[in-house]
């Protein structure tokens, strides 16, 4: 072989080894960062600051919100929370669990939310249900929620009589 085979042949080795190790698992590390990340996230909620609620949102999320149609994108997800967001109601929601996938760029969590209000007679019309996130590593690193669903535990109403 040539000096310049040999050269290329050392090279070529050690870039195949380099790439057969294995990859460090982050997955244990990337489900404290979301569930950090989704403990802020409910605390802006509750607080009913709008502009942090939505900032973890990706740009093309979208919200799929009981009794309402699909909100695509940052624009309709913030006018989904905005009518959610208002005084004399209360959101929260606990993680019950978080899954990393083994490629690290993507998760779901899974949880519980509670929404506390008043009807029209100012009696509590409390409600409470389950949730589910797909978080998304986006390419600064950081996680956004590319897709979120959340639906009541409690019974759907029951349709009113005809008279």
């Amino acid at each position: 072989m040539t000096r310049i085979g040999t050269g290329v042949f050392a090279c070529l080795t050690m870039l195949l080894a380099a790439s057969c190790r294995p990859q460090a698992d982050t997955r244990a590390a990337e489900e404290l960062v979301i569930r950090d990340l989704d403990e802020q996230w409910s605390k802006a909620a509750s607080a009913r600051d709008l502009e942090k609620t939505v900032s973890f949102y990706s740009d093309d999320a979208a919200l799929l919100a009981p009794n309402a149609p699909m909100a695509s994108g940052k624009q309709a997800v913030r006018a989904s929370w905005a009518a959610l967001l208002v005084p004399g109601l209360t959101v929260s929601w606990q993680v019950t669990k978080v899954d990393v996938a083994r490629s690290g760029d993507l998760a779901y969590l899974i949880g519980t939310y509670v929404v506390a209000m008043k009807d029209a007679q100012g009696k509590p019309a409390d409600d409470h249900g389950k949730l589910l996130e797909v978080w998304k590593k986006q390419a600064d690193g950081s996680w956004k929620v590319a897709a979120d669903i959340y639906n009541s535990d409690l019974p759907a109403a029951a349709p009113e009589a005809k008279k």
